[in-house]
């Protein structure tokens, strides 16, 4: 007896940014597998069970919904933003890998999401309109000495970077070392955005030149874009400004 997996990414946190690809997913689930509050956003039926774990147990997480869904569960595992992008898709991909032979054998869709940097992008204007990248902060997975050797790379080659889990109560310092690292190749004035919960009731959202930013102002609900050296700002008045980097670069 085989069931279904379906990874679900439900956008970064507004109901109107779920897709209805997703919507139509989680509407047809029995077993939802994720992280507690990335499930409280959903409303689910009495007869749809929530499976809640904390957010440091992907691989754990990947494992039992895949076991569930071995057993004949319709499973839906969700993520927020897109499950694929520093999400459970990759987990589920790991288990899979590692797992036993009738894992491989399970119907598997992932369904794309709204992914933070997108939807904060969207409320900047265009900040990521050339080339970009994105890098997670978090050492968890990756040894800090990487990030930093990514952090030079990216910012040399003039790309837009889009930060992920910035920070945060056991990481309080590498942001502040990453806004350092990008000060020795980037101008002052390079535009930073900080886009915390973006489209929800307790959104913040602020544009500051790198010579003023400030890691306080950022916690793990929070996307960092810095612009490359060619990102601009239009200033409007009694309006946010409009960041966006130009279609061409080098010309």
């Amino acid at each position: 007896m085989s069931g279904k997996l379906v990874i679900i990414g439900t956008g970064p946190g507004n109901p109107d940014q779920t897709t209805p690809q997703a919507r139509d997913a989680i509407a047809a689930g029995e077993q939802f597998f994720g992280y507690g509050p990335y499930l409280d956003r959903l409303s689910l039926r009495p007869d749809q069970r929530r499976m809640p774990s904390d957010n440091r147990e992907e691989i754990s997480r990947a494992r039992a919904a895949l076991d569930a869904a071995s057993k004949g569960a319709s499973v839906c595992v969700v993520s927020g933003g897109d499950p694929g992008v520093f999400a459970m898709a990759a987990a589920i991909c790991e288990a899979i890998e590692t797992g036993p032979e009738t894992w491989r054998r399970l119907e598997l869709v992932v369904l794309p999401g709204v992914t933070a940097m997108l939807a904060v992008a969207a409320r900047a204007g265009a900040p990521l309109g050339h080339d970009f990248c994105a890098i997670s902060l978090s050492d968890n997975l990756k040894p800090w000495e990487l990030i930093e050797r990514r952090l030079r790379a990216v910012s040399e080659a003039g790309l837009v970077i889009a930060l992920y889990n910035p920070i945060s109560g056991a990481r309080p310092w590498q942001l502040a070392t990453a806004f350092k690292i990008l000060r020795e190749s980037l101008p002052v004035t390079t535009p930073v955005i900080f886009g915390r919960a973006v489209g929800r009731p307790d959104e913040d959202f602020v544009v500051v030149p790198l010579g003023e930013a400030d890691q306080q102002r950022a916690d793990m609900a929070t996307c960092v874009i810095i612009g490359s050296a060619e990102t601009r700002i239009i200033d409007r008045p009694g309006m946010d400004p409009l960041v966006y980097s130009p279609r061409g670069a080098g010309l």
